[in-house]
């Protein structure tokens, strides 16, 4: 009986977590995003810096909630290693607030978001105003990307695209690869584990699990691009292939040691 009640409490405290997510991006589009340009003037750059911390702040806080409501419990291993401008930040994506996570992680954090976050109206003002990359823009996707890692930001990316299916049956796009080795950047794995698992893709936020959730986050030691160049003969798209692979492979055996551990 207390079981069943401590679940039907998380299954409130889970939308209650996700409406204040959606109260607080229309709060911050319509009342602190103009505030703050306002203040800044023309200074784009100065916005954009300032719009990032911001939205870093609210997610840390936004995380923090969920974990006091009960909704679910976190441990970071590895944090330190973030502390660095210019990092290309990939990490696997079992759950829905994964990115929450890594941008709370992240004083300034640019990603790589779906282009319809940019029109939902309550994501769009932090979408805009932390000049986040959308993932329409095609081939200049991937300059974007680098020049964002050129101008000292932390780049987060899921190099699966979207969600890991309930099956865990990974399979990752080239973007990311394309991405490290033409802008020749090392990579910086996050392996996220999410037990049980829950917010995942095709599963609804409303089927909670019997037990609170816990996330365990592990910043991982750089993976070197110039091997993979080298070996490849200085041809990039062989280079982002053969990095492709190495990243399913990587990423898989992680989850696989998780699992069994």
């Amino acid at each position: 009986m207390i079981k069943k009640l401590d679940q039907c409490w998380r299954i409130f405290a889970t939308a209650l977590s996700f409406l204040a997510f959606g109260l607080g991006g229309l709060l911050l589009r319509l009342a602190v995003f103009p505030l703050l340009k306002l203040a800044v003037g023309n200074q784009h750059a100065q916005e954009v810096k300032l719009a990032r911390l911001i939205v870093h702040i609210t997610f840390k806080a936004f995380i923090n909630l969920m974990q006091g409501l009960g909704v679910l419990r976190y441990r970071i291993n590895g944090l330190e290693k973030l502390d660095r401008p210019g990092l290309l930040i990939l990490a696997n994506h079992p759950s829905l607030i994964d990115v929450v996570f890594l941008i709370a992680m992240i004083r300034n954090a640019d990603c790589v978001v779906k282009a319809s976050l940019a029109r939902n109206p309550f994501t769009r003002g932090p979408v805009r105003a932390t000049n986040y990359i959308c993932n329409d823009s095609g081939a200049p996707l991937v300059d974007a990307c680098i020049a964002s890692l050129r101008e000292g930001s932390n780049l987060v990316m899921f190099p699966e695209g979207t969600r890991t299916p309930v099956s865990g049956i990974m399979k990752l796009q080239r973007g990311a690869a394309n991405i490290a080795v033409r802008g020749r950047h090392d990579i910086t794995p996050v392996t996220i584990h999410c037990v049980p698992l829950s917010l995942a893709k095709d599963m609804p936020w409303w089927k909670v699990p019997p037990q609170r959730i816990q996330f365990t986050i592990d910043i991982q030691d750089d993976i070197a691009v110039r091997p993979f160049i080298e070996q490849a003969e200085g041809e990039m798209a062989v280079a982002a292939r053969q990095l492709t692979h190495h990243l399913h492979h990587y990423f898989s055996t992680e989850n696989t040691h998780h699992a069994g551990a």
